[in-house]
């Protein structure tokens, strides 16, 4: 009965070479960001979030995102988008041809004041006139809504929070958004509820869950969000990630421990998971250290055996 009411594919967006790397202290050299792109690519991934256009004083680890555009070979049927926060911004990752550009806003005002110093309103006022050059230009744009079932400020955020954030997004003609736990602390119920709102303003094709793994929940969280017949998911390569305005928010989850759970399932990814788990296990030694993906560390054990 609960397999037929599942998607029979999913689309994954790997956000790893953006989102993951963002907060890394040490360095990370825009060769290296390159060969994760081209790694995921060729593991089967159609959409990758590469980089983001923000002030190298807020994001140095981003300073090098013209660089990083400029050195991949891009594959047709693979979407590279680049997270913009202003207008000035957007016209610097314009020269950089991404497919499609990510704006940000919060479902807390506490959060969106301490991360943008701003209002929920006043934000998205700003994004307007980024999204209004971004389809001008024929350029896709995307919303990642942050702090969709709790805020390290607020606490839980209610759903109508939630769709009020999501029908200000609809209003400024951002095409899709993400509803993302951004700090971890999401169970299924409260993902589904995220998720009925935002689906008051946007169709079932255009929502995407993105799930931290902080309370190891975000298996649980995706599981939920499928059985609601979504079918976009955000993830990212070896369990990278956190955010740098929300203390104590751990990783995305791991792209590879999705990838086996939608096989399990007999849900279509279109990727390759021994791949997939070559290029986690790439930059995780880049960045000196295992993949947080339990999938990734039992494959290797066995591989080693």
């Amino acid at each position: 009965m609960l397999k037929s009411s599942l998607p029979h594919r999913v689309r994954l967006i790997d956000v790893g070479p953006r989102d993951g790397l963002q907060n890394e202290k040490q360095p990370v050299p825009a060769a290296v960001k390159v060969e994760l792109v081209h790694r995921l690519q060729a593991a089967g991934l159609k959409e990758i979030e590469v980089t983001s256009f923000v002030s190298p004083k807020w994001v140095p680890q981003m300073a090098d995102n013209a660089e990083v555009m400029a050195g991949i070979h891009r594959q047709p049927g693979v979407s590279y988008s680049v997270l913009t926060p202003n207008l000035q911004g957007f016209e610097a990752a314009l020269k950089s041809k991404p497919d499609e550009i990510v704006v940000f806003a919060a479902a807390s005002e506490a959060f969106s004041q301490k991360n943008i110093n701003c209002s929920i309103e006043e934000s998205i006022a700003r994004f307007a006139p980024v999204v209004k050059a971004a389809r001008e230009a024929g350029i896709a744009v995307r919303g990642a809504m942050s702090c969709t079932v709790g805020c390290p400020y607020e606490g839980d955020v209610a759903p109508e929070r939630v769709g009020y954030l999501a029908g200000l997004m609809k209003s400024i003609g951002i095409q899709r958004v993400d509803v993302a736990d951004t700090i971890g602390v999401g169970t299924p119920r409260k993902v589904q509820a995220a998720m009925e709102a935002t689906l008051k303003h946007y169709a079932l094709n255009d929502v995407c869950g993105h799930f931290h793994d902080t309370y190891g929940q975000a298996l649980a969280n995706t599981l939920a969000a499928l059985q609601m017949g979504v079918w976009n998911f955000q993830s990212s390569v070896a369990g990278l990630g956190g955010c740098p305005y929300a203390k104590g928010a751990t990783g995305n989850v791991a792209t590879e421990d999705v990838v086996y759970l939608m096989h399990g399932m007999g849900i279509d990814t279109g990727i390759d998971l021994d791949k997939l788990i070559d290029a986690g296990v790439f930059i995780s030694e880049a960045l000196g250290r295992k993949p947080n993906s339990l999938v990734s560390r039992a494959v290797l054990n066995k591989r080693a055996t």
